[in-house]
């Protein structure tokens, strides 16, 4: 059963993508998304460099709150593909070095 997104959770997507006008929903699936990452990964970032500059937009404590969802199962982070790398970068770039460590461990990533 997917998850329900969280007032935090609509208001991370919002800001990750604005041209979505508030909605969660997948129209072409007919379901509410069940991630944040995956359909900004995969339906509005063009480009690994987009889905950079989308994940730069959040303060340290909203990338950190993606990090707790990923580490506890709620948030798939390992269908992002070439877009996980960019994710892993802007973590080690706005958190404490021992968060992209567990990060990357949970990832299996030297």
């Amino acid at each position: 059963m997917p998850r329900e997104f969280t007032k935090k959770d609509i208001e991370i997507f919002n800001k990750l993508a604005p041209e979505a006008g508030g909605e969660t929903y997948s129209r072409e699936a007919g379901h509410r998304f069940p991630f944040i990452l995956r359909p900004i990964s995969h339906k509005f970032a063009e480009s690994p460099e987009d889905f950079r500059e989308r994940l730069e937009r959040l303060d340290p404590e909203e990338l950190d709150y993606l990090v707790g969802l990923a580490l506890e199962g709620k948030e798939d982070i390992q269908s992002l593909d070439e877009d996980l790398e960019e994710f892993v970068a802007v973590v080690a770039e706005k958190l404490p070095p021992e968060r992209t460590k567990e990060l990357k461990n949970f990832l299996g990533v030297v």
